[in-house]
């Protein structure tokens, strides 16, 4: 019962993160990225320090100034930035698609920085990954879209985030690492902003977008948070890759999107590959 719950969980969470990508890429037809950046983050920020404060717990934790966490500080602006410009510049579904490359980025960083051994097998998935991620970014082809490289380093940055997350103390609650995360959302934003200027006063409907994103956000993150704590981690991690179904279904629905074959065909190279080497993972 704890392996489905956990399982229900993943799939919650990974529904509530492509509902926040929604929102996302709706409100940057109007605003800024760095604006957006920094209302989600003020908000995301506010909702996990109540959550730390309801525990008996600060939200600022001593272990934020310590090497690790800066450099999952880092990891993370990185991340969210590049992320956000991807997929207020590119469609929601390849944007997602590349995403999925993650694990396989964690599995290959966890061989250079904690000298874990992976397999031959292991390492031809994460290979044909990566192929799949060619496949849908098309470099020298008409087909090509130089802002689809947003999400490739968006990827880049979430993955190491999930590395320098292994270095977090055990003491450190959840709401912490939110509260964090997203404060970082607020440093991201500010160096965009900074850079592009035009910030504007926000209408109801981005503010309403901006509210529903942030609060799906925090459903998102702690449904996460319990599913990797509940039963099997090797039966539950892989659905994370519903996410991209999700994706696709609101790229469709909501943003008239049609995903061509060499993308359909890259997403599937990606959720395999990324499949075996989290099955793999669980074996060794």
């Amino acid at each position: 019962m704890d392996t489905l719950r956990g399982s229900l969980l993943m799939v919650l969470a990974m529904g509530a993160f492509a509902l926040e990508d929604m929102f996302l890429k709706s409100a940057a037809a109007a605003l800024p990225v760095g604006q957006i950046l920094i209302l989600f983050g003020l908000g995301g920020m506010a909702v996990f320090a109540a959550m730390a404060r309801a525990q008996g717990h600060r939200p600022w934790h001593p272990a934020f100034g310590t090497r690790p966490m800066l450099l999952r500080s880092v990891a993370e602006v990185v991340g969210r930035l590049c992320f956000t410009l991807a997929i207020a510049l590119t469609p929601l579904s390849s944007a997602s698609a590349i995403l999925q490359a993650t694990p396989l980025v964690v599995a290959a960083g966890a061989v250079v920085f904690f000298g874990e051994t992976v397999g031959w097998r292991r390492w031809l998935a994460i290979g044909l990954g990566f192929f799949g991620v060619l496949l849908i970014l098309r470099p020298g082809l008409s087909g090509f879209e130089p802002a689809s490289l947003f999400a490739v380093a968006g990827t880049l940055g979430f993955a190491g985030r999930d590395l320098a997350t292994r270095a977090a103390p055990q003491d450190m609650r959840n709401s912490q690492l939110g509260f964090l995360g997203f404060a970082m959302l607020v440093v991201a934003g500010a160096l965009a902003l900074g850079w592009t200027g035009g910030a504007v006063w926000p209408e109801p409907r981005q503010w309403l977008q901006l509210a529903a994103a942030t609060v799906i956000g925090v459903i998102a993150y702690n449904a996460l948070s319990g599913a990797m704590r509940a039963g099997e981690i090797a039966v539950i991690a892989p659905f994370r890759y519903t996410r991209l179904v999700f994706a696709m279904v609101l790229g469709v629905l909501v943003f008239g999107e049609r995903p061509d074959l060499l993308t359909l065909i890259g997403s599937a190279v990606i959720v395999g590959s990324g499949v075996f080497t989290l099955l793999r993972s669980a074996k060794a």
